[in-house]
């Protein structure tokens, strides 16, 4: 059972952040990106939100593509709300302690319980000629990213809830092992009472643009490419009786419409449902506007960071340089620790 933290305390130190695709689509936003705005805002804590390039890498990326996906994921963290100067904003490759760490928390990381964990599963499903090794120890670097600034809560999606939970096995290992607290336990964060799952265009599961690109809807999508997405997703053939219950495909598209919507139009599409009177054409036309109102400010702020290069090179190193203090600091203590630094060999030789 996943342990979801609703409270932010001042002790709290708060990191997240998502895989660098470049084409963030609203499940990341409503998953996410959102929830990392509204904490900066919110709260002073201190707070670290990364850019993970090399998470990207799992899947062998084109090097010209993954610049482009970068400084198109910074534009849009930027553009939805997170303020450089309220948080730490970094590229994951910029901090070369996350992958020191990340080789030692392998240590602790049992190849049973990496085989098991359900994204694992699902990346080799999708990708059965790339099974590779950082697929499989793909929960040990998204440990080291939070780690390594000793963070205590994580804001994530439900899809990445199981990772937080190996996340405090890996770290009670090795406090454990090394019979001292240098990690604290990590917690899901959530600002509602359930993770937001965004559905499928498609009709079944969550939006992913992976599995088809027209399931899903993103932030850089412009108002045509929304209107024809929303209106080829699928439905039934229509109620033949009162007070049916939603098929699927007709729950996600009310599902969307919670996020879009005033209550007022999700009340009379789904009266209309139940008295066997609905047209999908209506219900998919109201919500395309909807969705269209809501995501085209974003666009227009995300494209503004887009057409800044130098704005967002001078964010990266600020961010960078904070970020690598706060890691050097984790590192030294957990080598001092294992037995690592030069104080230790400066007492042997002597």
């Amino acid at each position: 059972m996943t342990t979801i933290s609703k409270t932010i305390t001042k002790d709290d130190i708060i990191v997240s952040g998502a895989r660098s695709t470049g084409v963030i689509h609203i499940g990341n936003y409503f998953g996410a990106i959102r929830n990392f705005a509204k904490m900066i805002d919110d709260f002073e804590n201190p707070s670290f939100f990364f850019i993970a390039d090399w998470h990207a890498l799992t899947t062998h990326q084109d090097a010209a593509l993954l610049k482009d996906s970068v400084r198109k994921t910074l534009a849009t963290y930027l553009g939805c709300g997170l303020d450089p100067n309220k948080s730490t904003i970094y590229l994951q490759s910029d901090v070369p302690a996350i992958s020191e760490l990340y080789l030692y928390l392998n240590m602790f990381a049992h190849l049973g319980e990496l085989e098991r964990t359900a994204t694992f599963k699902e990346k080799i499903a999708a990708n059965p000629n790339n099974i590779n090794a950082g697929l499989l120890t793909y929960p040990v670097l998204m440990a080291a990213d939070v780690l390594i600034h000793k963070g205590t809560k994580v804001p994530v999606g439900k899809d990445q809830a199981q990772h937080i939970e190996m996340i405090r096995t890996f770290s009670n290992r090795l406090n454990r092992v090394y019979k001292k607290e240098i990690f604290k336990e990590a917690l899901a964060y959530s600002y509602s009472d359930d993770f937001v799952t965004v559905p499928s265009l498609n009709g079944s599961g969550k939006m992913s643009k992976s599995d088809d690109p027209n399931s899903a809807i993103l932030l850089l999508d412009s108002d045509k490419d929304i209107e024809k997405k929303i209106k080829r997703a699928k439905t039934d053939t229509g109620p033949t009786e009162k007070n049916s219950p939603l098929t699927q495909e007709v729950k996600n598209l009310f599902d969307l419409m919670a996020l879009f919507s005033n209550e007022e139009q999700i009340t009379y599409f789904k009266n209309s449902y139940l008295d066997c009177s609905i047209r999908y054409g209506d219900l998919k036309n109201q919500l395309a506007l909807d969705a269209i109102q809501f995501i085209r400010p974003l666009r227009e702020q995300i494209e503004e960071y887009i057409n800044k290069p130098n704005l967002l090179v001078e964010i990266a190193k600020s961010g960078a340089e904070k970020a690598n203090n706060s890691a050097n600091n984790t590192i030294e203590e957990l080598r001092d620790t294992l037995g690592l630094t030069r104080k230790f060999l400066n007492k042997i030789s002597n």
